[in-house]
């Protein structure tokens, strides 16, 4: 036998004794994620960078999605309009990515939502402003809960105390605007009197001047709607003027860092949130409460902080993402779009989502509960 032919069949008997393996892995399903990990906001986008990361790995541990890894390529933005604008060209036009998760903040969410829309890459935003999702643009879901389902919770809750005359302060930036136009709508539209509408910077320093007319108009509630850290130093002002008016704050500081920035000022605030700020407090009857009390307890194990309502956006909306590539059967964007659209019932953390033509929100007033703040931690104190 010839060597060429001794060679030839060395090689037929190793290939039968080892089975052939593909040259590379799976080919990763990629998405993108815009997120203020830095900035005013990192108190919001931290954790949903970090629940974002953890959710990855336990996916990808689970077989990933159709049998492919999940990849996120996550950029932050800083808090920053221009930055999140280059980070979403960059996910779209270097990253080629099938959806992108955020941005975090409202602002940033409708300075880069048009260009989502224009290449018709789907965008799950993390941020709440009901302009996001009203009118429906057919591109852009989001997992926030609406502004107007918080002022409805507020709004209840007051009615319930019998308050009449109610005064708002909001900050100037994206979130606290679409806020003040829904509180300015809601407020008289249901009975109420709206006697004063102050507005502060989001970098303002001292509210003593907006508070003093508010107080001048007698107010029985006082609504503030706002980030950190200015609705820490609202509060703050609030007790260094000896006001004694109830203040209630929106969704926007639903984490411990406020009670941290408010420190005793935040003594019986009242505020809507989601029901993972107070997953352990909630009834063992409550059906969503095993799965926000393992996410809690998988989130604080592995980054040693507080759980938070804005890592639960990071979860929903990977999840969402990743359940409609499932439910598609495929990774590309106009499919993940049109899955999306069809999600019914999905167990998220903030909620239960269901998504139509018409909604792409997919909340109701359900996903909040109304906590007041006791010894600094919460309470639920219920409508």
């Amino acid at each position: 036998m010839s060597v060429k032919a001794i060679l030839l069949a060395l090689c037929a008997v190793v290939a039968a004794a080892c089975p052939i393996r593909p040259a590379v892995a799976a080919e990763p399903i990629r998405f993108g994620a815009v997120l203020s990990v830095s900035g005013p906001a990192s108190f919001l986008g931290e954790p949903e960078k970090n629940t974002i990361q953890m959710e990855v790995e336990k996916l990808n541990a689970a077989g990933g999605v159709l049998g492919r890894p999940i990849e996120v390529v996550i950029l932050d933005d800083e808090t920053d309009v221009n930055k999140a604008v280059l980070a979403v060209d960059r996910l779209i036009k270097k990253e080629q990515v099938a959806a992108i998760l955020g941005p975090t903040t409202s602002g940033n969410t409708l300075a880069v939502m048009g260009k989502a829309a224009a290449a018709k890459v789907p965008l799950i935003s993390c941020s709440a402003a009901e302009k996001i999702t009203k009118p429906v643009n057919p591109s852009i879901f989001k997992v926030a809960p609406s502004d107007r389902l918080a002022v409805a919770r507020i709004l209840s809750h007051a009615k319930k105390q019998g308050y009449r005359k109610l005064a708002i302060l909001t900050v100037s930036d994206g979130f606290g605007q679409a806020g003040r136009e829904v509180l300015k709508e809601l407020i008289p539209a249901q009975g109420f009197e709206l006697t004063a509408d102050e507005v502060f910077g989001p970098k303002d320093t001292d509210m003593t001047a907006q508070l003093t007319n508010i107080q001048g108009t007698a107010p029985d509630a006082v609504i503030c709607w706002g980030t950190n850290p200015g609705p820490a130093v609202v509060a703050k002002n609030r007790v260094q003027l000896g006001m004694k008016t109830p203040l209630y704050m929106s969704h926007g500081v639903a984490s411990k860092k406020f009670i941290e920035l408010a420190g005793d000022a935040a003594e019986g605030l009242l505020l809507p949130a989601g029901k993972i700020t107070v997953a352990e407090k909630l009834p063992d009857a409550d059906p969503e409460k095993a799965q926000l009390v393992a996410y809690a307890k998988a989130y604080e194990e592995r980054f040693k902080a507080p759980v938070s309502t804005f890592g639960g956006h990071g979860y929903d909306s990977l999840h969402l993402a990743a359940k409609a590539v499932a439910d598609a059967g495929s990774d590309k964007p106009q499919a993940i779009r049109d899955a999306l659209e069809k999600t019914k019932a999905f167990p998220g953390i903030g909620g239960i989502f269901t998504f139509t033509p018409e909604d792409h929100a997919g909340l109701g007033q359900d996903a909040f509960i109304m906590l007041g703040i006791e010894k600094g931690d919460w309470v639920i104190v219920g409508d």
